[in-house]
């Protein structure tokens, strides 16, 4: 199996919708973009948010088969995608690529 390099690229903030919806709250996200893991065997790095773990899973574990080439051409590189853990106020957006390391 291929190991995937998942990378934290930005985290966008929705103050709005926050302000409108969000009850507050102390702690949201411990991810920093740059940050980076590794999966291997397609199985879920440690220290990765599990919240975030579960909206990439499905591309994290069809590239790790060696798969790719989702939605027929999305990505520049077919043996990677880009996607946004699911937190509606704050998304980070993760580049999920194969790697040799």
């Amino acid at each position: 199996m291929n190991k995937v390099r998942i990378t934290a690229i930005r985290q966008t903030v929705y103050g709005d919708l926050m302000a409108k919806y969000e009850n507050p709250i102390e702690h949201t996200c411990d991810v920093r973009e740059g940050q980076q893991w590794i999966s291997v065997d397609g199985q879920c790095p440690e220290g990765l948010c599990p919240s975030a773990w579960e909206s990439m899973r499905p591309f994290v574990e069809s590239l790790a088969r060696g798969e790719g080439n989702f939605y027929d051409g999305w990505m520049k590189d077919p043996m990677s995608a880009m996607i946004s853990c699911n937190d509606g106020f704050r998304p980070f957006s993760f580049y999920i690529e194969v790697t040799n390391e």
